[in-house]
């Protein structure tokens, strides 16, 4: 079942460890490839100074404050692409960054401009609605029938400080990366 706007209208933090074990379906070239979610980062807001509205509203980050569901993808180091899911309410810039999948064949792939390019997420993406996508959307996890909260027990979320972001002296220390092991999955 794909996921629906109202899950991402949520605070930040929340969806962020809610996305752990959900889907991330992409179809590409007639196949459809979905991967296990293993890894997120939540940026919170424009006092977060390592969220890319920190600096206002720019033609960069206007994506950021449109209503929740939307694709933010940017270039890191002229090369990577990053990929990420717009959270809470219209017009507050905050968002989900995918940082490792599980794939189908068992490999994981860690590293927010690897899963771009494993999952051939790239710029054309950048300010696209999610919801409804038929290129790139997010599906439930049967295997986690509660979808939510009651969850995380079972799957041992972990969390820690975000990491790139040390320019952002203490916002980079925040605990909003969180994470599964892949053996949780199994």
């Amino acid at each position: 079942m794909k996921i629906s706007r109202a899950f991402f209208q949520k605070p930040t933090v929340e969806v962020a460890k809610n996305m752990l074990g959900k889907f991330i379906a992409r179809e590409w070239r007639g196949k459809k490839i979905k991967a296990v979610i293993t890894e997120t980062e939540a940026y919170v807001g424009q006092n977060d100074l390592a969220c890319h509205a920190s600096r206002g509203r720019t033609k960069r980050s206007e994506v950021l404050f449109w209503e929740a569901g939307y694709a933010y993808v940017y270039l890191i180091y002229g090369m990577h692409y990053c990929f990420n899911v717009v959270t809470e309410k219209e017009g507050y810039p905050a968002a989900v960054l995918i940082r490792g999948v599980l794939m189908p064949d068992g490999r994981e792939i860690k590293g927010p401009g690897r899963v771009c390019k494993t999952l051939y997420i790239y710029k054309k993406f950048h300010g696209r609605d999610l919801i409804g996508n038929k290129e790139l959307w997010f599906e439930n996890n049967p295997r986690f029938k509660n979808h939510g909260v009651s969850e995380f027990k079972s799957l041992k979320v972990q969390n820690g400080p975000r990491i790139g972001v040390e320019y952002a002296g203490k916002w980079a220390k925040k605990p909003w990366r969180f994470w599964i092991e892949r053996n949780l999955l199994k």
